[in-house]
């Protein structure tokens, strides 16, 4: 017999416990086994475009340094000097004393203000102020601490525990094929909107694993995409692409724009919405114009910044008159109701009698989160 709570025999299925999207023992756990093990998307390739440019990454409390070599190879380190542990870039804590130390990314050369310890771009000793090497000094052996770099779709993924990383290509899984057609490379960022969410990181990826809550909380997205009322959207061909209603092309408000469609799409590809999860911290959406990309910042149990990033093609971009807005309005009307569920979901979980939720077979794709929790709790879940 089925429990009575779960209906029929296999209609439900537990969520993940309460305690895993609340607690500070769970944050912790996620923190040293995902966000310091996985490869975590953190940048677009240009954001660093230039040699010599560089980037300060915060990655579940880590500052990495992520850096465009002189042979224009990027490159990440933690970002701490092997001397004395100073940071070697840090601005902010600078600036609330009113003051601006030497040091950091200077004419190729990455110094620490401290003690003025030289590094070079890709991270080995440059050089050792009133110390000469010997026997007893090797530089080569105190080198900044590395951080693993790969990159994908121009997107920039780096890894905390670069000697025990996994592939990268079991962390893209589908996604490069999926999506081969797409001039990813050549997107650029147009404007960026960051979403301060009070909710647990997961709770957000569930929430965009499935369209289960289209109906109720985004009626202009269903306008759009009618198909999203019908079953959550489970009898959709989510690899062919979504099928926006008669006459629409694209996420806007109108279903459509005056920008070109991107080079080399199929026929389904120039009509049609794709969207992929890549754990544990990017949600991509892709148009036949423009693309949405969520980076997910997890910031404690129950906060999560959120960088979305709107992407149009470069040549695009170049035209007179460019202008996102037809597709970035549209997009943070959507994002808002689900930031503003999610919020309400996180709340409702915390009171004393919520253990865990139900998965109905409506959301059958946000079970994958709790699978990708087991994995990587050796298969207990």
């Amino acid at each position: 017999m089925a429990d009575a709570a779960t209906g029929p025999a296999g209609a439900m299925e537990k969520s993940l416990p309460s305690s895993a999207y609340l607690t500070p023992e769970s944050w912790a756990w996620e923190k040293e086994a995902i966000l310091s093990r996985e490869w975590v998307c953190v940048a677009r390739e240009d954001d660093v475009a230039e040699p010599g440019s560089h980037r300060v990454i915060d990655v579940a409390g880590e500052s990495v340094l992520l850096v465009r070599t002189k042979a224009g190879i990027l490159r990440a380190h933690y970002n701490v000097c092997r001397h004395r542990g100073s940071r070697l870039c840090d601005a902010a804590n600078d600036a609330r004393w009113g003051l601006s130390l030497s040091g950091g990314v200077i004419g190729g050369v990455i110094r620490c203000p401290y003690h003025g310890w030289a590094y070079h771009l890709d991270g080995s000793l440059l050089a050792v102020p009133s110390l000469t090497t010997g026997e007893d000094f090797d530089k080569k052996d105190f080198g900044l601490y590395p951080v693993g770099v790969e990159c994908w779709g121009g997107f920039v993924f780096i890894n905390l525990t670069p000697a025990d990383a996994p592939d990268i290509a079991v962390a893209l899984h589908q996604a490069p094929r999926r999506l081969g057609n797409y001039p990813l490379e050549d997107l650029r960022t147009a404007r960026t909107i960051d979403y301060e969410v009070h909710a647990n990181w997961k709770l957000i990826l569930e929430n965009y694993n499935e369209c289960y809550h289209c109906g109720p909380v985004h009626p202009e997205l269903c306008e759009l995409v009618p198909e999203f009322r019908k079953d959550g959207g489970m009898h959709l061909d989510w690899e062919l692409g979504i099928p926006h209603r008669d006459g629409a092309t694209t996420y806007t408000r109108s279903g459509t724009t005056t920008r070109d469609v991107f080079p080399g799409l199929n026929d389904e590809e120039k009509v049609r919405h794709k969207g992929e999860l890549i754990y544990p911290n990017l949600m991509f959406s892709v148009s036949s114009d423009h693309a949405a990309a969520f980076i997910l910042w997890p910031e404690a149990a129950d906060r999560t910044r959120i960088e979305c990033r709107f992407l149009f093609h470069r040549d695009e971009m170049a035209k007179p008159g460019f202008d996102p807005s037809d597709a970035v309005d549209f997009w943070d009307m959507v994002n808002r109701q689900d930031w503003a569920v999610c919020e309400r979901v996180q709340r409702g979980m915390s009171a004393r009698v919520h253990d865990h939720g139900y998965y109905s077979p409506l959301e059958d794709y946000s079970l994958d989160i709790r699978r990708y929790i087991a994995d990587r709790q050796g298969g207990a879940g």
